[in-house]
C-alpha cells in the first residue's frame, strides 16, 4: 500500500475514507434519508433538520455536552446558509469559513448587525475553546446552545419564501 511508517490499519481505513468520498467504483451510493438533493438551499436546510434531530437525540441519551454544542454550532451555521442560498445570489462554495455565515447572516438582512456579531463571537470564543481548548462544557451551555440552534433555524425557516423543504414540521 505505501512505504510510509504509520500503522497499517490507519492507512488502509484512510485510503477506504478517501475512496467513500470519491464515491468511484462503490455501486449504488446509499445516501443519508432525508436531506434533499433538489437545491443547494434545500440540501443545507434538511441537513440542519437531521442535526436538530441528532442533538435530540444526545440530550436524550445523556450527557454529551461536546457534541451537542458542536452540532449546534452545525444547525446554526447550515440553517443561516440555508436562508441565504434561497433568499440571495449566493453559492454553496462561498461558505468556506464558519465565520463567515455570521457576517452573511447581516449582511442579507437576517439578523441586526449587533445579533449577527454576537453570534460569530460566540463561535469564535466559546467553540474554540470546548472543541479545541482546555475547557469543560457544561449541561447548561449545551443546552443553551441547543435552544439558541432551534430558534436560529426555525427563525430561518420561517423567512424563507419558499416552503416546504423543512423535515422538523
Amino acid at each position: 500500500m505505501s512505504d510510509r511508517d504509520d500503522p497499517t490499519d490507519i492507512l488502509e481505513s484512510l485510503e477506504r475514507a478517501q475512496d467513500a468520498f470519491k464515491m468511484a467504483g462503490r455501486g449504488r451510493a446509499e445516501f443519508e434519508e432525508g436531506i434533499s438533493a433538489d437545491d443547494d438551499w434545500k440540501t443545507q436546510l434538511t441537513k440542519a433538520c437531521r442535526l436538530i434531530e441528532v442533538t435530540d437525540t444526545l440530550q436524550a441519551q445523556g450527557d454529551y455536552y461536546t457534541a451537542v454544542i458542536e452540532v449546534s454550532f452545525g444547525t446554526i451555521e447550515r440553517s443561516i446558509e440555508a436562508y441565504a442560498l434561497a433568499m440571495s445570489n449566493d453559492e454553496l462554495q462561498d461558505f468556506k469559513d464558519h465565520e463567515f455565515s455570521y457576517k452573511r447572516a447581516h449582511q442579507i438582512g437576517l439578523f441586526t448587525k449587533e445579533t449577527a456579531e454576537d453570534m460569530k463571537d460566540l463561535y469564535s470564543e466559546n467553540r474554540t475553546e470546548s472543541y479545541y481548548g482546555g475547557g469543560r462544557p457544561t449541561e447548561e451551555q449545551a443546552d443553551a446552545m441547543a435552544e439558541l440552534a432551534l430558534a436560529v433555524h426555525s427563525f430561518s425557516v420561517n423567512q424563507i419564501r419558499e416552503g416546504g423543504a423543512c423535515l422538523c414540521d
